[in-house]
């Protein structure tokens, strides 16, 4: 019970990674108010889930939306310990000079306000409580490029350098403040990208497992819920402004084919020259 008597917000709850983590919180004693637009499928989550589980229509991209959705917390359940900003969409596609404002403007408000508005209403009322842990959704788009579309991948960087940045901000408060990068994963989201079916998430995780550096192994929702789920809880009480990535050692370098030059020979040296 890692969670025991602790009230978690989660954004984009109703499916993928969100979904996944309001069933691990739970699972490890935690009250959750799950928000979310997609309405049908959020209540459903809820009712599934029972008493510990409110769900509350959410528009992050609204700020009185997620401000609702935090103080929905206080209401239900009496406090607010855990903020998960996961809430996101792959967003505007294209080259550079394809790129359609209105949508760079769209997935922005999204993927970025969104997490603003997160992380200001939490610390609006985790401030008093003098605890709290931060959570929001980077990628591995946001620790390196060439990875993803523009926007997600500007998004994605701008929540580090937030991350980072309100930690410092609200470290003196004793709120913790982190950020989860994950790379590709099996989720509807991706599912939908890679196959035109959000529900073939077989046929995303068989596409992930073939290009991941841990041979065969596809990430997951329930990867991602899992560090959600150490930030979240009281063995991460000493770690703020961390980047957390569940990428298989994507952004470090690790590929399909393992490292480069690992094959013995005798050393390398000057001008043709090798061994000593």
């Amino acid at each position: 019970m890692r969670l025991h008597e602790k009230v978690a917000v989660i954004t984009g709850a109703a499916s993928g990674i969100g979904e996944a983590s309001a069933r691990r919180f739970i699972e490890e004693g935690c009250k959750v108010v799950l928000g979310d637009i997609q309405q049908e499928r959020g209540q459903a989550l809820a009712n599934e889930l029972g008493e510990h589980a409110v769900f509350q229509l959410c528009d992050v991209t609204q700020e009185d939306h997620v401000a609702a959705l935090v103080d929905a917390a206080v209401e239900h359940f009496g406090q607010l310990n855990i903020m998960f900003n996961n809430a996101g969409i792959v967003g505007a596609t294209g080259h550079i000079d394809e790129v359609v404002a209105a949508e760079w403007s769209a997935t922005l408000d999204i993927m970025l306000n969104g997490v603003f508005y997160g992380l200001k209403h939490a610390a609006r009322v985790m401030k008093p409580q003098g605890h709290g842990s931060i959570i929001s959704m980077s990628s591995s788009c946001g620790v390196f490029g060439g990875q993803g579309p523009h926007a997600y991948t500007a998004a994605k960087h701008a929540i580090v350098g937030l991350t980072k940045n309100v930690a410092v901000d609200l470290a003196p408060h004793g709120i913790r403040v982190n950020a989860i990068a994950p790379g590709q994963m099996a989720t509807e989201l991706s599912a939908n990208a890679m196959t035109g079916n959000p529900n073939d998430i077989a046929a995303a995780e068989t596409k992930i497992a073939a290009n991941s550096p841990l041979r065969d192994r596809p990430g997951t929702a329930l990867d991602v819920a899992n560090a959600a789920l150490f930030l979240a809880s009281d063995e991460a009480g000493y770690t703020s402004g961390h980047i957390l990535t569940t990428d298989a050692g994507v952004t470090i370098g690790a590929t399909v084919d393992g490292l480069k030059f690992a094959d013995r020979k005798p050393m390398i040296r000057e001008a043709g020259r090798t061994g000593l």
